[in-house]
């Protein structure tokens, strides 16, 4: 046991200094750093480390230390998941409300609805790569979802580093994600429902015991905690350990309906209430929360793209693979974007914005491989169609800031059109505050 402990404690020194390593390079090209973070995953399985001579990757990573490194993963991303949720600001869809649940919808059940027609027109293709439940409800929805999924953190991200927070296309693009990672996932929980690992009840019954757990949580225990949060004797007292257990409380909720740990975990982050001190009294998330949150989840993430990378494995592809590849990156790049242009020219944005959001809704990255590693745990699919689909977000992210630099050559000025004032930023955690430049020092 002794050695095993060992293994482990070096192998997350490893996967820490390659993920950095891997971030930084992408940083330097203009990538977000998930994408680099993705390709260090991929470059320490066996898609390139373990086709070198010596089988490194099973001799870095064995038997005895993966499932300890996997659940360390899982604990990433049921605290990223929980900050997800915690930062969702519901307040910036006003002034954008129309374009934003116009976008949305669009943006999310049309591609949605893509995806699902292609798991159903193709399902022998499906079926020619050892998916043995092609063309089931389940499957019918998890490859709907999969070509749906819209990145949050990745695209205010993006938004941030590209300097069109506070813009009309960066709140609008925004404000979309946060109602379509909602909306998302709960469409995957109904997917999840009814599959091996809710085997012991109907779909119909786990649905119902979601959506119960969902009322309970923002009806009785998000009031609950707002109350006790505003007593003045525990504000002198910090909520991280109350955001935690809530976290996992939530999490094992989920977890005991035969649904995914993350999504008890996002309903906790949105049942976590903020403190009451933004301007004008509104409620914003806690910082001393966020903030050791947030750098908790970021530090133990690099472990589950490790996992994923693991299980990914690009060698073991063939033509007929590359060829569905492609096929699923046109629906998903397609319906995204399509939606996303057409849905905002509706709302009344110009060709210009409408196009810079459409190409922000299409970022998927690490959203995206939390729901791929959902439905392989859940036996949704299976290895060959799993590593198709890590591809798809790979190259669906990296294309973002690309598209984005040929739509808007001027982003340096901060600014989507003329009638946006430029911005500068003071960074809290968790939030970004812009502030018109006029009378700012």
């Amino acid at each position: 046991m002794d050695m095993v402990t060992a293994d482990v404690i070096g192998d997350v020194a490893l996967i820490t200094a390659v993920s950095w390593l891997f971030g930084a390079v992408a940083r330097r090209i203009g990538q977000p750093t998930v994408v680099g973070q993705i390709v260090a995953g991929i470059f320490l399985g066996p898609s390139l480390l373990g086709r070198l001579p010596g089988h490194w990757t099973t001799r870095l990573f064995t038997h005895q230390t993966v499932p300890y490194i996997s659940v360390i993963s899982q604990l990433a991303v049921v605290i990223f998941m929980f900050t997800v949720g915690y930062e969702i600001d519901f307040r910036s869809i006003r002034g954008h409300g129309r374009s934003a649940s116009l976008i949305a919808i669009g943006a999310l059940f049309i591609p949605l609805a893509l995806g699902s027609g292609i798991a159903v027109a193709a399902r022998g293709e499906f079926s020619a790569i050892g998916e043995q439940h092609a063309g089931g409800r389940s499957f019918v929805l998890f490859i709907g979802v999969a070509t749906s999924i819209t990145a949050l953190p990745v695209l205010a991200s993006i938004v941030r580093e590209r300097g069109i927070a506070g813009t009309t296309v960066g709140t609008v693009a925004t404000a979309a994600a946060g109602l379509m990672d909602v909306s998302a996932w709960l469409v995957l929980a109904v997917a999840l429902a009814g599959t091996k690992a809710a085997q012991t009840r109907s779909w119909l019954v786990t649905v119902l015991l979601f959506t119960v757990f969902i009322v309970v949580m923002l009806v009785v225990v998000r009031p609950a905690l707002k109350w006790w949060i505003q007593r003045q004797t525990v504000l002198a007292s910090s909520q991280l350990p109350v955001a935690l257990m809530l976290a996992a409380g939530g999490a094992w909720a989920t977890a005991s309906l035969g649904l995914h740990p993350i999504f008890g975990a996002f309903i906790a982050g949105l049942t976590m209430p903020g403190r009451q001190d933004a301007p004008g009294g509104q409620e914003a998330p806690d910082a001393d929360v966020l903030r050791p949150m947030e750098e908790a989840g970021g530090l133990l993430l690099p472990l589950f793209f490790a996992v994923t990378g693991l299980t990914a494995n690009i060698g073991a592809l063939n033509g007929g693979d590359v060829a569905l590849l492609a096929i699923i990156i046109a629906c998903a790049i397609t319906g995204k974007i399509g939606s996303g242009y057409g849905m905002a020219r509706l709302s009344g944005l110009d060709a210009r914005q409408s196009a810079g959001i459409a190409v922000l809704v299409n970022t998927r990255g690490l959203t995206e491989l939390i729901a791929l590693n959902v439905g392989l745990s859940a036996g949704i699919i299976h290895d060959r169609l799993f590593t198709i689909l890590v591809l798809m977000a790979l190259v669906t992210t990296m294309i973002t800031g690309p598209l984005i630099s040929v739509i808007h050559p001027d982003l340096s000025l901060g600014q989507m059109n003329s009638d946006d004032p430029p911005v500068k930023f003071s960074r809290r955690p968790g939030r970004i505050f812009m502030s018109s430049r006029r009378g700012v020092d």
